[in-house]
């Protein structure tokens, strides 16, 4: 049986892959009113020296239709698709 996300929870796992300050600490996914979120958390201090947690949000959906046009574009230029019609100017 596979793990299925209840609605407005989420996980977060220590980030294996931090190499810089500003990567995140952890990272992970929530389901909030049903749309699926990456989760990235830092831990930070503040001025009175106590500890607090840093969250930022980016819809699941969000990231994968930004770059999908632009993929799609230069993917059909290079197969000589619409992209590559564009240009009427070429003699052949």
């Amino acid at each position: 049986m596979a793990y299925e996300q209840k609605d407005n929870t989420g996980s977060l796992f220590k980030n294996e892959r931090r190499e810089k300050d500003t990567h995140a600490h952890a990272r992970g996914s929530a389901l909030i009113d049903g749309v699926e979120y990456w989760v990235d958390a830092w831990t930070n201090t503040d001025r009175n020296g106590n500890r607090y947690q840093s969250l930022k949000f980016k819809r699941k959906d969000e990231q994968h239709s930004a770059a999908q046009p632009a993929q799609a574009q230069s993917y059909a230029a290079a197969k000589g698709g619409a992209a590559a019609d564009l240009d009427d100017e070429i003699p052949f």
